[in-house]
Parts: C-alpha cells; structure tokens; sequence
C-alpha cells in the first residue's frame, strides 16, 4: 500500500508541473499583415485577455501574413506548441477550405479548438466613386477590379462565389499580404473595389471614404442585413433559384464568426476551457469595450462553443450542395 501512495504522488508531482504550470506568456497570431482588421482585433483583445487568465500573463501579438490566413492556419495546425501558450486569428473562411476542397491539404476546420470570436459580422462589396459602378445590378454588366489577399481569404472567395452563381463581372487580383494592402492599391488606383470587407473593420478603418461619398457600398455578404445598412441588400436577393440562394448561404454562414481565435489542435481540454473563460471574459471587459467603442469597433462576441456549432453543421452539409459550392470555387 505505502509502495502505491508513494508511486501514486511521485506521478503527481512528475504530471502536475505540465499540467497546472500556469502560462507566463500568451501569444496570439495574426494571419494577416499589420493595420488590417484581424490585426486590428487581435490588438484590442491582447489588451485584456491576459487579465483574466490564472498568473495573468503577458500578451504578444505577433504576425504570421500569407495566402488570406492559410500560412498561419497550417502552422497552427502543425507545428504551433499545443500547452495553451498560442492562440490564432485567420481568415473565417479557412475553417471550411477543407469541405470545400477535400483533394487538398488542408487543415480541417473541426480539429481546431475554437476559443471565441469577437463579432458576429456582415461583410460588404464596394466599389470606388471613380469607378462607373453604383449598384449592385452594374457588377453584372460590366467588369470591376477587387484586390484579394488569397484563395482562402474572404477577399477572393466572395467575389468567386458572387461570379459563379450570379454573375458578376469581378475581375480578381489576387496576392495582396492583407487588407491593409487592398485599401491602399484602392487609394492608388491599381484595383477599384474590394468583395469580402466585413463592415465593422470598414467602418473602423476607413469609414469616412464612405460617408464622404468617396466608396459605395454594393451588397451584403452574411445571413442577416447589418443594422447600419438597411436599404443595401443581401446578396441573396439576387438568386433566382434555391440552389444559388443555398450555395450563397453555405459560404456565407462562416459570417457569423467573423473574428475568430483557435488553439492548435492536441491542446489539452482544461487549456482549452481556460482560454474560453479568459476570452468570454475580456470581450465582456467595459474597458474593452469603450475602447473598441473609441476605435469604431463592433464587438458581438461569439463563444468558442458555438463557433464550433457552426463549424461542424457545415461539415454536414448534404454532398450534393457542398459539391456546388466547391465547383463554384475551382
């Protein structure tokens, strides 16, 4: 009996430092470039997330730009430590690249431990003033230029989708390291709009090209219009038939975990649990939220549960609808 005790504390004591050490740093990054929204985001949560996690360790952004996000999604998935000490934000549509295109590499969405998003968001087309389109009915008559950031981000997914079911005449170009970079190619004439711009990063960043009459926005890309933007339509009051409205609504459900975070797969379950306290408590933080307030930052936060719903109802989609949608992709 004092033979098991004895080996029973010594595999405590030699289990417990792994296991409970509490995390002196916390790492989050970012797959796309300084100054874009994902950026922006993770910035303002590094401020409070740390706070509320036992030790309260220190917080440090890093970037980790290319390919909209899938550099950093693959490195999440591959070789990021699994003890807690790294989360990642990257391009929402990453988490179904691998429904949408099984013959590929890439990471499957539901391995991920999902620890929140920080809003449930709409994204818009938008063209440039400059530009002869003023509505959503002109895309589908004459051409417009869209900066994307790569095939996995929203940026060249939206406007594909958008052309393949309804017609648009998006003509994509494709490479930039991240939205920062699109909205200053718009500045400088090099691309005339961009598709799959979530309206609250728009309105944070650049709101004023709006209201000054300089950028018009086109559609909305989600499940449900913004409050913001009652009279600009959805992209599914366009579709004529249910299969285009239901390919539309499968792309766009990842929506509503706009600003999402993971931890790599194999992180342990009370890590996990840990991060998703810490992160429902940061985005209930007031000074949180007056400083994503002072910033124009919409914050509607989506716990890391229900992001995982989401996740896995898409990956269960009927065969027939996810092979439309991944033709529509290729």
């Amino acid at each position: 009996m004092r033979r098991t005790i004895m080996l029973a504390t010594l595999l405590c004591c030699a289990i417990s430092p792994t296991a409970h050490a509490q995390i002196k740093t916390l790492e989050i990054y970012v797959g796309t470039s300084v100054g874009a929204g994902y950026d922006t985001y993770a910035r303002l949560l590094s401020r409070s997330i740390g706070q509320h996690r036992p030790g309260s360790p220190a917080v440090v952004v890093k970037n980790m730009a290319g390919a909209g996000g899938m550099t950093l999604a693959t490195w999440l998935d591959r070789v990021a430590a699994k003890d807690g000490s790294v989360i990642g934000t990257f391009g929402r549509g990453i988490a179904f690249e691998r429904l949408l295109n099984p013959a590929k590499t890439f990471p499957d969405g539901r391995s991920f431990n999902w620890i929140g998003s920080m809003n449930d968001e709409v994204s818009v087309c938008v063209a440039m003033s400059s530009s002869n389109i003023k509505t959503f009915e002109d895309l589908q008559r004459q051409p417009l230029t869209v900066g994307a950031s790569g095939a996995g981000g929203d940026t060249f997914i939206f406007p594909t989708v958008l052309n393949g079911v309804l017609g648009t005449q998006l003509k994509i170009i494709n490479g930039y390291p991240g939205g920062n970079e699109i909205s200053l190619a718009m500045e400088r004439g090099e691309v005339a709009g961009r598709c799959g711009w979530s309206w609250s990063s728009l309105q944070a960043l650049h709101g004023d090209l709006v209201s000054n009459g300089k950028m018009r926005v086109l559609v909305q890309l989600g499940l449900t219009k913004h409050p913001d933007l009652p009279n600009v339509p959805l992209a599914q009051d366009f579709a004529k038939t249910e299969d285009q409205r239901s390919a539309l609504e499968l792309i766009f459900a990842r929506q509503a975990m706009a600003w999402p975070y993971a931890a790599p797969p194999g992180t342990p379950k009370a890590r996990v649990d840990e991060l998703r306290k810490a992160f429902a408590s940061a985005t209930a933080d007031p000074e949180l939220l007056a400083a994503a307030q002072k910033s124009g930052l919409e914050v509607r936060p989506v716990s890391g549960a229900n992001v995982e719903k989401i996740v896995d109802k898409a990956y269960r989609t009927p065969a027939p609808l996810v092979k439309l949608a991944s033709e529509l992709l290729q």
